[in-house]
Order: structure tokens, then sequence, then C-alpha cells
């Protein structure tokens, strides 16, 4: 029996495909409407890796986040730029897109969603709880807001989940999840071993959302409790907001640990009960993936990995010495 691999692998969906991060390389493999893979490899080391304060607990978990955050928008705008070609070569005697219009388009649709975010998670969560009129009582104020903000998240997931380019996104996701797990259980695994797999992964992002949304109640119900105690009355909405959202990295932090906990001990009963709604969750985000789906999740992860891409039909766009 083969030794299961010590090297972790993650990544994410994307529109028509995948993008894996290994310790060295990441890869975004997309499948094109003629049905060949598009394959972009590029190095990345995180600075975890490479700088000691970056490395500590609490610490690495923010830069992690930046730097996922910062990977996941270049990956989304290389699958969208991809996707339009895609339609236009499918109109070739029609005008093509103005370049510039297009980034102008991509520029306003990620203030629109970061916004659209702000409003449901941020705002309308603390607005409520100010209405219901408990702002005096830091715990109870923080407990009601943060079940909105999970009420609100939840169903805005599942609500998104009927349209159709959304529930490609899930299928996709569904992919990374399953040949992440075959990559687990035996590095040199086929197309029909992921489908004994489940779609549903403890170290996912989703699950990760939902455990910072969890320990943010904790911390801002400390901190505010303590602050309100030092200025003698309860804290002004918008300075609320402010310093709430100054806490995010420290709460980012502490939500990565727990993440990084639970994966390394995902049989404990304790981490079995804690990662139970993100999992539950993930029934959502995730969706059974078909072979070709299949396909591209797992020639992302042989280029992420830089081993050996078996797929015959990839067009290779990166740079990168190393994937050839």
């Amino acid at each position: 029996m083969k030794k299961k691999p010590e090297i972790a692998v993650g990544g994410q969906a994307v529109i028509e495909g995948v993008m894996m991060r290994g310790p060295q390389h990441i890869a975004t493999a997309l499948r094109k409407k003629d049905g060949h893979i598009v394959l972009k490899k590029d190095e990345f080391i995180s600075k975890t890796k490479t700088n000691k304060f970056f490395r500590l607990p609490l610490i690495r978990g923010f830069v992690s986040l930046i730097e996922m955050l910062s990977i996941g928008i270049k990956t989304l705008n290389f699958s969208a730029e991809e996707a339009i070609k895609d339609e236009e070569e499918d109109k070739p005697n029609k005008k093509k897109n103005n370049i510039f219009l297009d980034k102008l388009y991509t520029v306003f649709s990620y203030i629109f969603a970061f916004g659209l975010a702000f409003l449901l998670f941020v705002f309308l969560p603390y607005r409520i709880a100010y209405w219901i009129n408990i702002e005096k009582t830091s715990i109870l104020f923080n407990l009601i807001a943060g079940c909105i903000r999970i009420v609100f998240f939840v169903v805005y997931i599942y609500l998104i989940s009927f349209l159709k380019d959304v529930r490609r996104l899930f299928q996709y996701h569904g992919a990374e999840h399953k040949s992440v797990f075959a990559y687990e259980g035996n590095p040199d695994f086929t197309i029909d071993d992921t489908k004994q797999y489940r779609t549903f992964h403890p170290r996912c992002g989703t699950s990760f959302m939902l455990i910072v949304m969890v320990i943010a109640i904790l911390v801002f119900s400390i901190f505010d409790t303590i602050l309100a105690l030092i200025l003698g009355h309860a804290i002004p909405l918008g300075i609320r907001i402010v310093l709430h959202l100054l806490l995010l990295p420290f709460v980012s932090g502490i939500s990565y640990e727990i993440l990084r906990y639970s994966g390394k001990n995902i049989n404990h009963w304790l981490v079995r009960a804690f990662s139970a709604p993100g999992l539950a969750l993930q029934r959502i985000t995730t969706q059974e993936p078909d072979n070709q789906q299949l396909e591209v999740a797992i020639c992302a992860l042989h280029a992420a990995l830089n081993m050996p891409i078996k797929h015959p039909n990839v067009e290779i766009l990166s740079d990168d010495k190393s994937s050839e």
C-alpha cells in the first residue's frame, strides 16, 4: 500500500474550470467550448514559507487569506477572459468586444460584488440588531447580528445555486474536492478513483467562511463588552462597523488555525461536530461533477504539483519552464 502524500493541495472553482495551488505552483485549467483544456501554470511560494514573521500562528492565517483573495481574483479574471474569447469565436462576423470596456465592466462588477457583500453581511445585520434596540448588550447584540449574517449568507448561497452558471461552478467545486480527496488517498489515482469520493471537504473555503462568522461573534462580543465598559455607553453603529472590520485579520487568523487543526484531526469527535455545519453547507456549494469536469480538475492538480499532464488535449499557456 502506497504512503499517503503529506503535500497539502487545495484550490477553487472558476468559470468553466478549476484552480489548484501546490507548494510551489498555481495551475488553472479551463474547458474550452471546442472540448480541449487550456492550462495556465505559474510559480508561487507563499510568504508564510519565506518569512518567519508571516509564519507565526494567527499572522499566517491572515496572510494566507490575503494571498488566496489575490490569487482568486486573478484566476477568476483569467477564466472570464477565456470565456469571452469563446463567445467571440461564436460570433466571428460580429464586432469584437472592446478590451477597455471589458476591463471597465470587470472593475465595476467587483465594486458591485464587494458593495453587495458589505450591505448583506455587514451593514444590514448590524442595522437590524440596532432596530431591535439591543446595542447596549454587547453579547446579545453580536449574537443576533452574527446569526442574521449567517442566515443571509446561507440563503444567498442557496438562491444563487439555482442559476445555471453558478450550478456549473459548484460542479467544478465538487470536481476540485474529489480530485484532492483522490490524490490524498493515492497520488497515482485515475478519474475512476475520484468517483468514489464525496464532494465536500473539511478544508474547504466554504467551511472557513462559516468558521469566520462564528468566531467573529465571540471575538466581537468580548471586544465590544470591554470597549463599552471603557466608554461608559453603547458603541455607535459606524464606529462599531469600522472597529469590527479592523478586527477581521485577528478573526481570520483564529479561524485559519481552527480549520488547519480540523484538517489534521478530522476523526476527533469534537472536530467532527464543529465541522458539521460547514460540511452541510457544502451540500449546496458543491455538486456532483461529470467526467469532463473531473478531467479539468485532475489536470490542474497535476500541474500544481509539477506532475506529468496525462490528458492528451491540453494547451499550455504558461511560460513556466517547469511545466514542460
